[in-house]
């Protein structure tokens, strides 16, 4: 169940998307479908439509299905939701195959994914077919409904695969992924996602459209997440110091949650179809070294340092082979989205929106 602080963040965090220029008035009287409801980013959509008549940028309430996998598990993350008119939690496992019934839907906001490394061993069947499996089944349940609008796929940075270290990263740059290491479950995945999603649309004339977020952060993010970034922000949350079980110089773009969701809102509502967008932050790069410091620097009173530790023998973790990834957003620029939240404010606020 959410705190009082997270909700407060949530709020913040949810008013700022909603105060971005955008055709909010295209959402008015639909019916979404959320995918991943459950889950970090899933949530902050579930959150931003139900919010939209409130804050007047609708006339006509946004109906929203929220799909889930573990219903109880929802039904305390969104306690706060269950009475809302306008919000239906539905209970479906991506993995099956099998196509839901979803009605006359005319969104499906698809964010399903095990995104932390934690379940790439442990998991990788489970990483790979809600990417798979679970979006095709879910193209073919939208393309029944008689009032179809747009289908939104969250990628991933991960698609790039290994590339230069210098390399800034446009929609059409690449590198290479192992389909037969056992990592490739979550990027080879993602990539056939995008393919689904570009092939429907050419085919059937679904208008498809691809966000590939960079390591985004934020309050809502589980403890037990397993990416490094949420590890140091609740090693402080804590007040633990924050352990550090690699060199410390890997690169990485962190962008702020009400930055990225307002990003995939802008390329829902007016990017092109069947056409990538890069979702991040490029001026929030950092070392994971770099990372950990300025989480020990932003709460000087907790009395923290950074540690150097081995890998806990048998961590299920698989470590990153990608030394950098960090994205050139021009494409999404020119549709007038760019970040507002810096490193430095963006964990602040997720430190303490879970600090008791």
């Amino acid at each position: 169940m959410s705190t009082p602080q997270l909700q407060a963040a949530w709020n913040q965090d949810i008013a700022e998307v909603l105060a971005r220029p955008l055709p909010w008035d295209r959402l008015s009287g639909t019916r979404v479908l959320v995918t991943g409801a459950g889950g970090f980013l899933g949530g902050y959509l579930v959150r931003t439509l139900l919010a939209l008549h409130g804050a007047g940028r609708v006339d006509t309430p946004v109906q929203v299905v929220a799909m889930v996998r573990d219903i109880a598990a929802a039904r305390t993350r969104y306690a706060d939701l269950l009475q809302h008119p306008g919000f239906t939690l539905m209970a479906w496992d991506l993995n099956r195959l099998a196509v839901p019934e979803i009605g006359a839907c005319h969104y499906v906001l698809h964010a399903a994914s095990q995104a932390s490394p934690r379940f790439y061993g442990s998991d990788p069947v489970g990483t790979a077919l809600p990417n798979t499996v679970g979006t095709t089944a879910l193209l073919q349940a939208l393309q029944r409904s008689p009032v179809a609008r747009g289908f939104l796929f969250v990628s991933s940075s991960e698609v790039y695969g290994s590339v230069p270290r210098e390399a800034t990263l446009d929609e059409a740059r690449y590198g290479t992924v192992d389909p037969a290491q056992l990592r490739a479950c979550y990027a080879e995945s993602k990539r056939m996602g995008e393919t689904l999603c570009v092939a429907w649309h050419h085919q059937h004339g679904l208008p498809t459209f691809i966000v590939r977020p960079f390591h985004t952060y934020g309050p809502g993010l589980l403890a037990n997440d397993g990416r490094v970034f949420a590890d140091f922000a609740f090693n402080v949350v804590r007040g633990e110091n924050i352990v550090m079980t690699s060199d410390g110089s890997a690169r990485r773009a962190f962008c702020y949650a009400a930055d990225a969701v307002a990003g995939f809102f802008t390329v829902l509502l007016c990017g092109q179809p069947a056409t990538a967008y890069n979702v991040a932050n490029p001026a929030a790069e950092l070392s994971v070294m770099e990372l950990a410091e300025l989480l020990v620097r932003l709460f000087p009173e907790k009395g923290l340092r950074v540690e150097r530790h081995a890998p806990p023998a048998g961590t299920p973790y698989l470590a990153s082979a990608y030394s950098r990834l960090v994205p050139d957003v021009g494409r999404l620029a020119v549709l007038g989205w760019r970040p507002l939240v810096d490193p430095h404010s963006g964990f602040r606020r997720m430190i303490e929106a879970h600090t008791s």
